[in-house]
């Protein structure tokens, strides 16, 4: 059976895109952004997947927002919710109302720089490494057992903006391949230590990039 996933976004879209793109084995059965402005609902629109538009200024408080966002959701009777480009803090019931199904992808190696401005403050500590992550969803923002990382090497000379564009190819990379392995069942929380089916070695998967 055909794994259906509902995609939540904010804005452009972009690893959306490479979702969409990549000939995973899944239905993406519908597109959501809390931005009715948001440049992927028109990706979307034109690919022929349903989106929708909550605006979450309409709503009067998060709670409330989280409600009506997860209603909607389970309309298309999603077996995986993917956070891409999502750029709201969900509510503790919205995450127990989809936990095991929920993935979020974060431009950085967590648990380092969990929030925003990652790759600037990468920049500030002086890191020679840095990356993204994609992780299960959990009530702690930006944690949440880890699927998959992509390293990729900071040079002297970049910039949060160089940075940034080098961290997303790689998520362009990861993002669907941790899709793919949870559609096809390959993926076992072992106590908040992903594992691998058929790589019984490997706790989480580290991918670099250059």
């Amino acid at each position: 059976m055909t794994c259906r996933v509902v995609v939540l976004i904010s804005g452009r879209g972009s690893n959306l895109r490479a979702i969409v793109e990549a000939g995973l084995p899944i239905e993406i059965a519908a597109v959501v952004s809390n931005r009715p402005q948001a440049a992927g609902l028109d990706y979307a629109r034109a690919r022929g997947i349903p989106a929708i538009a909550l605006d979450h200024t309409s709503s009067p408080d998060r709670a409330t927002f989280d409600t009506q966002l997860a209603g909607e959701i389970e309309r298309f009777h999603p077996d995986l919710v993917v956070l891409a480009g999502y750029m709201r803090i969900l509510s503790p019931a919205f995450i127990a109302r989809f936990e095991g199904r929920l993935l979020n992808i974060h431009p950085s190696l967590l648990p380092m720089f969990p929030g925003l401005d990652t790759h600037t403050r990468a920049l500030a500590e002086g890191v020679k490494v840095h990356g993204c992550t994609v992780h299960f969803v959990t009530d702690k923002l930006d944690h949440g057992p880890i699927i998959i990382q992509a390293a990729v090497p900071v040079r002297a000379d970049d910039t949060p903006d160089t940075l940034a564009a080098r961290v997303l190819a790689q998520e362009h990379r990861i993002y669907p391949l941790a899709i793919r392995w949870f559609a096809e069942g390959r993926l076992v929380n072992n106590h908040g230590r992903v594992n691998l089916k058929g790589d019984p070695t490997s706790q989480s998967v580290l991918a670099n990039g250059g």
